[in-house]
């Protein structure tokens, strides 16, 4: 059987860069070789699409030295019109070069630019197939302002909130600072539309509010206030059915914080102590069987293909979702695959499944 060539496209212009470039490794270093024809291509923080080099070590996540793309002088060219799907690209010297047909694009992108449906719109304009979410469904996930209330609508718990723009904060402080309040302390305030937790801070009193605030428009113009909520950090992996099956949700995984503290950048990606990830959960039948329905159904509710991971709080009266995300963090530490091995698809496995996934969707 001829090996399928599959485009990694990994970096981006969002702060979440390093982590795309990680979640690379990871992935050039499990992709089967006898499968697939792989061809990495970098997206620099200035938004340029350039040849990368084919090397796992290249990406290691290190925290002393942080992986990311660096303008090698090569440019990618997307084909020209969905007729084609040749990948060209002009090296540095200036000269034009064929990389022949492709059939997949993998895009390991998160946040902005990305992982919102920009990229895949991009990819459904020149007609290239592609791994994980849609147009919508990666713009809903995305914007947690909207996604909150797409799974109200589905009847999910969500936790209550409110959305604050750059221009009401400039405006009227004072009376969205009220609003927080009213939520009661502590609150986390975030970015609408970021993950990996950057911007995320977690805010004890109104004297904190200023400055988290700030932290948090530095990423978005639109900024959630959520009250705390109380309970267990449970998060299950999500995957579409084969040929029109029903969403499939892997085995549970829980978060434990130690002390006041919570699952940040530092604890996601660079180890930081205090921080415990148990996969699999201890859940009963019953619980797990309701976390599967509020999974799948928060990911039919976005319309979603390909992957997600869905985060939840295990409160006394029940489950509420945190959020949906599309392009979830992809290392061979993280919470996603580190689901989908306890329930039997190992790293390499869970890539074959996606592009092949990817490779059946219609758009």
């Amino acid at each position: 059987m001829p090996k399928k060539t599959v485009v990694l496209l990994f970096g981006g212009r969002s702060s979440e860069h390093t982590i795309s470039c990680a979640t690379a490794g990871g992935v050039l270093a499990a992709i089967d070789r006898s499968k697939y024809t792989v061809i990495p291509v970098g997206i620099t923080r200035d938004g340029a699409f350039i040849l990368e080099e084919d090397r796992a070590d290249k990406f290691t996540l290190d925290p002393a030295s942080m992986p990311q793309i660096v303008d090698n002088g090569t440019r990618v060219h997307w084909p020209a019109s969905a007729a084609s799907r040749e990948l060209t690209y002009v090296d540095a010297t200036g000269a034009s070069k064929s990389l022949g047909d492709i059939d997949i694009v993998f895009p390991i992108l998160h946040g902005p630019w990305g992982e919102d449906g920009t990229i895949q719109g991009l990819l459904e304009l020149v007609g290239l197939p592609y791994v994980g979410d849609g147009v919508l469904a990666s713009a809903v996930a995305m914007d947690k302002h909207y996604a909150k209330i797409v799974f109200a609508a589905a009847g999910i718990a969500v936790a209550p909130g409110i959305t604050v723009t750059a221009r009401e904060w400039a405006t009227a402080p004072e009376k969205a600072a009220a609003s927080a309040a009213n939520l009661g302390w502590p609150v986390f305030v975030k970015p609408a539309r970021a993950g990996s937790s950057v911007g995320v801070s977690r805010v004890e009193s109104a004297d904190e509010l200023s400055s988290a605030m700030a932290i948090a428009l530095a990423e978005d113009s639109k900024v959630l206030v959520e009250a705390a909520v109380v309970g267990r950090e449970v998060e299950c992996g999500v995957l579409s059915g084969r040929d029109g099956a029903a969403p499939r949700v892997s085995l549970p995984g829980e978060i434990v914080v130690g002390g006041n503290g919570f699952y940040d950048f530092d604890a996601k990606y660079l180890d930081a102590p205090g921080v415990d990830l148990v996969c699999p959960a201890e859940l009963s039948d019953e619980e797990f069987a309701t976390l599967s329905d509020l999974a799948a159904r928060a990911f039919t509710a976005i319309g979603g293909a390909g992957l997600a991971r869905a985060d939840f709080f295990l409160t006394p009266s029940g489950f509420v979702l945190n959020e949906l995300n599309t392009m979830p963090g992809f290392t061979p530490i993280s919470m996603f695959p580190k689901c989908w091995q306890a329930s039997g698809m190992s790293y390499s496995e869970l890539i074959d499944e996606l592009i092949e996934l990817g490779l059946e969707t219609v758009r």
